[in-house]
């Protein structure tokens, strides 16, 4: 009997230990269950209601932003353009340079030149067309010109002029119209 009681007893503070550690268990279980509910289960706003409110937030504190400037300086205003009838300008290069001697001179001058008209493009294609006669006709030209002639923006200008003439001489009997308003200048070397 007194073995019975021994197991009784041993078996009893088995099973008590058995009920502690596996109560407790399941006690620390629930209390984390709990607490993660209450932490990250509970109602959390959702992330697009936190977007749209900051969003609303620096709307307003934009437009606050503006009224304050809007009191301490004064708007600017814009003037409105008047209203031109405006002509697309049209270019075309000569390919190469235009290589002559200066009238009276040991010198010579290497030009690249371009041609410009507000005219449509016509006159460009006639340009292209004929520009064997052309490039004939500006050699002729600047061989024409002494070194003084060209020296300076003066005279560069004056053999612009020159040249201009020239070619819508050339056009006009070519093909009854010149049209070339200006020449210009890609190049200028007087050696």
């Amino acid at each position: 009997m007194a073995e019975d009681d021994a197991e009784k007893k041993a078996s009893s503070g088995l099973v008590k230990k058995l009920l502690i550690f596996g109560g407790g268990g399941l006690l620390l279980v629930a209390i984390g269950v709990a607490a993660g509910w209450l932490i990250f289960g509970s109602s959390q706003p959702d992330p697009s209601e936190e977007i749209e409110e900051i969003i609303e937030r620096k709307m307003q504190e934009r437009e606050a932003a503006e009224m304050e400037a809007d009191n301490a300086t004064p708007q600017k205003q814009s003037k409105d353009t008047p209203e031109e009838e405006v002509f697309e300008t049209i270019y075309h290069e000569f390919p190469g340079t235009f290589t002559t001697n200066l009238s009276g001179s040991r010198k010579m001058l290497q030009v690249g030149i371009g041609v410009s008209t507000q005219y449509d493009d016509t006159v460009m294609m006639n340009v292209e067309s004929h520009q064997l006669a052309l490039r004939s006709v500006i050699l002729g030209v600047i061989s024409d010109f002494t070194e003084d002639d060209v020296k300076g923006a003066t005279g560069r200008d004056k053999l612009a002029v020159a040249l201009r003439d020239s070619i819508n001489a050339k056009l006009e009997a070519l093909e009854n119209f010149g049209g070339v308003e200006e020449v210009h200048f890609t190049s200028f070397v007087l050696q």
